[in-house]
């Protein structure tokens, strides 16, 4: 009879032992379901003030009057500043087989009516800036909406970063053609 009791004892905890691993599974396998649920269904509203975060710590304001003001890009239609219209850009997109272009109109909202000689004086600074941005990305980096909130994002901060005597509230798109 100990014979017996030793054969089940043995059973009993291999078994345990396989369902808690399964147990333990099935628990993984839906903590990754509803991650990848999430992700899928969250919508781009969600991540926009992460990138405006991003972007806001990134640019560095060039004097004190500047780091009181707001440079996050603002979606305020009401109160439009003053426009800098630049030159149309067309580029190569990064790509490994075929060859893209791009071409693009933009203008450029300022925050003040004072930043528009500063403006003039660096255009060409600012139109380098445009076209070294615009030809490290791909076809599919802009291709979609959420891809070209990241692009305008990317260029504010970077022509925010050269400007003195105000900043750029945003950047519209007056022409988007990419073939």
């Amino acid at each position: 009879m100990d014979e017996e009791v030793k054969t089940e004892e043995p059973k009993k905890s291999k078994v345990s032992l396989v369902l808690i691993i399964v147990i333990f599974l099935f628990l993984l396998l839906l903590v990754i379901v509803g991650a990848i649920g999430f992700l899928m269904f969250s919508s781009p509203s969600d991540e926009a003030p992460v990138v405006n975060q991003t972007n806001e710590q990134q640019v560095k304001p060039a004097n004190q009057q500047n780091q009181n003001t707001n440079r996050q890009r603002g979606s305020d239609f009401a109160n439009i500043g003053v426009m800098f219209v630049l030159e149309p850009f067309t580029v190569n997109l990064l790509s490994n087989g075929g060859q893209r272009y791009l071409k693009c109109s933009i203008q450029l909202e300022q925050n003040n009516e004072l930043l528009q000689a500063e403006l003039e004086k660096k255009v060409s600074v600012i139109r380098d800036i445009v076209i070294r941005t615009l030809t490290s990305k791909t076809y599919e980096e802009i291709s979609t909406t959420r891809g070209k909130e990241r692009l305008k994002d990317e260029l504010v901060g970077r022509i925010n970063e050269i400007l003195n005597d105000g900043f750029i509230k945003d950047i519209y798109f007056t022409d988007f053609v990419v073939s």
